[in-house]
């Protein structure tokens, strides 16, 4: 054992130098200032804005603005998923309205060409509610307003309240579906990364899921209350937990500069976000104006595309299966494989669709895919047979895909109003396309009725050809395209 150390003067240190064996860290204190050590349970703590923190924050911005975007998609994709499940719970269960109102085949037509014309009728009150209050807000009203819907018909004492409620159903459905096709635009704008097919897609999947719901509830009990009630209880649900993600803005009130005839914006105009869909514009002039004018040249071909696709994808879901029995002769348990591979065609190609936008542009999409559908189909009368048809078929449902979506997303950059315009005339050919396919087969046969249907994917893609359409912009490999905006407004693949 040596001799005994005594403590001697410490030598001095110059401040800012670190005594590890103790864990005391000095910092450098300004002249006439005395430096305290730090405490030594805190001695390893790097403090803030030391090296290697401006590395790590540009690591953690660009991981928080990617989950932002995943976060409001798939809140905006539970709005897409809450109208299909929503639709068809009521739907799949009119056989059950039927029997407890004593309705018969007209009455029961009636009933949902009354929704049809909600729908369609509701153009003037969503673009009102749209510059009101705004997207997000109108999504929630509208989506609480549905599941009111579904709780009211579970009770309806007779057929003229039910069709007061069902009219309701309409116009509710088309105030949410302007609400969350807006926001989806906006979510394209805002992260430029293109994923409105995507969500178009999560509306089959929801219809998928309510016909699930029904058919396993009606194992267990054919009451509408217990089965509505349920329904309404997970749509809350699905709605809870949406809220949060939802963009307060979604689209500027004005036409998009892509996206419009050539006009010029006063400089000194400051510039809105997206989602105010119309809240609040400048001066008292502008909005006077904007209330007087007439859609441009260019909302009103996205119209007409809008109609003639819906016409197509609504009389694919009304009469291939008419079509397969009464002409092509198919046997009774094959006839429904028509809607089954439309169905499965348009969810797939729905998937795999935004990754095709971002590498073609949407018109491209658009032109291109109404073609195919236009031509398959009328391939598929020509040749005749239970296979040629269901190959036509599907290229119908692969065509159509993304016609409605990418529609949708160039009307959002017109403004609310065109945007609310387009989704009217939308709902007006899908109520209307049956029935005009329906007068043509019975004047002239259904074959002839479904070479109405190619003529109509086949005027979709002429007036796709009118359209100004974003433009197409790739990203460097290392440049994440969430973090910020792409030139040009262009729109990558989610």
């Amino acid at each position: 054992m040596g001799p005994a150390r005594l403590p001697g003067r410490p030598r001095s240190r110059a401040p800012g130098e670190l005594r590890r064996p103790r864990g005391l860290h000095v910092d450098a204190a300004p002249p006439g200032r005395d430096v305290l050590p730090r405490p030594p349970g805190r001695a390893h703590q790097r403090p803030a804005g030391r090296v290697g923190t401006e590395s790590r924050s540009g690591l953690m911005h660009m991981f928080r603005v990617r989950d932002d975007y995943r976060r409001s998609q798939l809140a905006i994709a539970a709005l897409f998923l809450f109208l299909g499940f929503q639709y068809a719970t009521w739907v799949s269960r009119l056989p059950a309205l039927r029997t407890r109102l004593d309705l018969g085949e007209a009455e029961i037509g009636l009933l949902l060409m009354v929704c049809g014309i909600g729908a369609a009728v509701s153009f003037p009150l969503v673009t009102w509610l749209m510059k009101r209050l705004g997207s997000r807000m109108l999504a929630i009203v509208s989506a609480l307003a549905l599941g009111a819907v579904l709780l009211a018909l579970s009770v309806v004492p007779d057929y003229p309240v039910t069709l007061l409620v069902v009219f309701c159903d309409g116009v509710a459905v088309g105030c949410l579906n302007v609400a969350m096709n807006a926001q989806g635009a906006a979510l394209e704008e805002r992260f430029r990364r293109t994923t409105m097919s995507r969500l178009h897609a999560t509306f089959s999947g929801g219809s998928l899921l309510a016909a699930l719901l029904a058919s396993g509830v009606n194992a267990f009990t054919g009451t509408l209350a217990v089965h509505f009630g349920l329904a309404v209880a997970l749509l809350v649900l699905v709605l809870g937990l949406a809220r949060p993600g939802l963009l307060r803005e979604d689209r500027d009130a004005g036409p998009a500069p892509a996206a419009q005839e050539p006009a010029a914006e006063p400089a000194q105009e400051p510039a809105r976000d997206l989602a105010g869909a119309g809240a609040g514009a400048g001066t008292a002039d502008g909005r006077k104006r904007r209330r007087l004018s007439l859609p441009s040249r260019v909302t009103l071909w996205m119209g007409l595309a809008m109609v003639f696709g819906t016409v197509t994808e609504g009389a694919m879901n009304d009469w291939s299966a008419l079509y397969l029995k009464d002409v092509v002769h198919a046997a009774p348990s094959l006839a429904p494989l028509g809607i089954a591979v439309v169905s499965v065609m348009m969810v797939l190609a729905r998937i795999f669709a935004d990754g095709w936008r971002s590498r073609l542009g949407d018109g491209v999409i658009v032109r291109a895919g109404s073609l195919l559908a236009g031509c398959g189909l009328a391939l598929a009368l020509l040749v005749g047979g239970l296979v040629p048809t269901l190959l036509g078929f599907a290229c119908v449902g692969a065509g159509v895909a993304a016609v409605t979506p990418c529609v949708y997303v160039a009307a959002a950059r017109q403004g609310s109003d065109a945007l609310s315009l387009v989704a009217a005339m939308g709902t007006t050919g899908l109520l209307a396309g049956p029935a005009m396919i329906g007068f043509i087969a019975n004047g002239s046969g259904l074959t002839w009725g479904m070479a109405a249907v190619a003529a109509s994917a086949a005027v979709v893609s002429l007036c796709a050809t009118r359209i100004r359409w974003p433009a197409v912009h790739r990203a460097p490999a290392d440049e994440p395209s969430a973090a910020g905006p792409a030139p040009g407004g262009a729109l990558h693949e989610a």
